[in-house]
């Protein structure tokens, strides 16, 4: 049986979650020990004070060294987020200290990606030492991600969570969709189509069970026509339009914002399809009841351009 978390924390060191991170870099103890300014003997001390805190053992001695077993995967991935972590804090200190700056983690979705970049485009202007991630996934993953404290804040959906009321969450938009395709499609320069004119395509889609497929699914459904069965499923926007590039016969739903933005610099054309399903809004999620910092709020203000909103998360 694994200790309680309790004694977990209480028996482990910064320095020997070094000593980890090493260990699964080079596979050998000797020069494991030697990144980390240990002796062989004060590293083995260590790595078994480490597996007599975690209560398993971690590594399997083989002729090419220390491999890290199933155990140790996990412990060695955590490490290296632990060390990832403390380096922003630093980072996010510093800024703070000096008066600007600090550090933002945003999550999200691909057809919001638009809506992120023009809130933080008005923010770097104020803020130019500020430094962010983008994570952009799926609702699922960005929701887990905000449940580690991997990111700030995410524009997302809390609906696909079988626990919503772990979040506070805002809508900031609603999600208009168009169908897209390569310039050279076939149909591209019809005036008007209806969707059994594209029942036929190969689509690119979401994966199932994500609001944007879903839609798709009703709409197909609605208008009495099978779904298409040879589907290409991706979560990327780069992916998509990468093979409406290779394949002028593909056709792909993608949120207005995006498919407007492709069109603009003649990736896509938006092809004349009214959909009549309503997407959900884009929300601004947070984790219930965690306490944001100075520029999370920032960033919050400037998407939401409404104070009586960012009172609310």
């Amino acid at each position: 049986m694994l200790p309680p978390l309790n004694s977990i924390v209480s028996r482990l060191r910064l320095k020997q979650l070094r000593l980890l991170v090493a260990l699964g870099d080079h596979g050998s103890l000797i020069k494991a020990a030697e990144q980390v300014a240990l002796t062989q003997p004060g590293a083995s001390k260590a790595l078994h004070e480490i597996e007599s805190a975690l209560g398993a053992t971690l590594f399997v001695r083989t002729n090419r060294g220390l491999e890290p077993n199933d155990v140790g995967h996990v412990v060695i991935r955590y490490a290296r987020l632990i060390q990832t972590d403390l380096a922003h804090l630093r980072e996010e200190m510093i800024g703070i200290l000096q008066g600007h700056g600090g550090r933002l983690s945003l999550g999200t979705i691909m057809g919001a990606v638009p809506l992120l970049t023009e809130a933080l485009s008005r923010l770097l202007e104020k803020r130019q030492a500020l430094s962010v991630e983008i994570v952009e996934d799926t609702s699922a993953h960005l929701l887990h991600m905000l449940d580690e404290g991997r990111l700030d804040l995410a524009i997302c959906r809390t609906s696909i969570s079988q626990r919503p009321h772990l979040y506070d969450s805002l809508d900031v938009r609603d999600e208009q969709l168009a169908v897209v395709a390569n310039k050279s499609h076939p149909l591209a320069q019809e005036k008007k189509l209806v969707l059994s004119d594209l029942a036929g395509f190969r689509w690119v889609v979401y994966s199932a069970n994500m609001p944007m497929r879903l839609l798709l699914e009703r709409e197909f459904h609605e208008a009495g026509l099978r779904f298409p069965l040879y589907l290409l499923e991706t979560t990327s926007a780069f992916t998509t339009l990468s093979l409406l590039q290779r394949n002028p016969t593909l056709v792909a739903l993608l949120s207005t914002d995006v498919a407007q933005f492709c069109s603009r610099f003649g990736m896509t054309t938006v092809l004349p399809l009214e959909l009549h399903s309503r997407s959900e809004p884009y929300q601004l999620v947070t984790r219930h009841g965690s306490v944001l910092s100075p520029v999370a709020r920032l960033f919050i203000q400037e998407l939401t351009q409404e104070s009586g909103d960012v009172a609310s998360l």
